[in-house]
């Protein structure tokens, strides 16, 4: 029953995708077989994938507190990817390369693999910065960053500077 409760949560979820990245839902003229077709599609994913991807409860994400906290987080998402967007930008079109790489390594207070992974991703993701690590020492986790521009070497500003306002949204998500 846990098998088929997976399989059904992740069909879900990739129907869902598949009709937002299609635009399935603006398009009068889209025909029963295109749904049809984004169904069988969308469950033979969920057949293959959704033991990788659900370990635990099969609806968690659709729990209306998460599912709000994880569509707030996008938004918020998209505001720091502009930010960072704009600041990488005005450092490659400017005529002095203004410039410090380096790694740093920062602490997080994330213990999920998901919540570990989707902040790495938001790291990432984000341009000036790479997640190239995650360790865990000591009973904490730990990531190591490529930096662009390396403001400080001390661990506690930097992880305040680089996870910025994604952990505390990202625990919201996946706690």
């Amino acid at each position: 029953m846990k098998k088929l409760m997976a399989v059904l949560s992740t069909f879900i979820l990739c129907f869902l995708m598949w009709v937002l990245f299609t635009g399935a839902y603006s398009n009068s003229e889209t025909s029963l077989q295109e749904y049809i077709g984004g169904a069988v599609v969308s469950l033979l994913v969920a057949y293959f994938s959704s033991a990788f991807l659900i370990s635990e409860k099969p609806f968690w994400l659709f729990n209306p507190k998460r599912l709000g906290a994880f569509l707030l987080f996008c938004l918020l998402y998209i505001w720091e990817l502009l930010k960072a967007n704009w600041d990488v930008a005005k450092r490659a079109l400017s005529p002095k390369l203004n410039i410090n790489p380096g790694i740093v390594k920062i602490e997080t207070e994330l213990k999920s693999d998901y919540g570990l992974a989707m902040l790495a991703n938001c790291i990432t993701l984000t341009p000036g910065t790479i997640t190239m690590d995650i360790v865990e020492e000591n009973g904490k986790c730990y990531m190591y960053i490529h930096w662009i521009d390396v403001a400080t070497r001390d661990m506690k500003e930097a992880s305040d500077t680089i996870k910025g306002a994604f952990e505390p949204w990202v625990r919201r998500i996946f706690k």
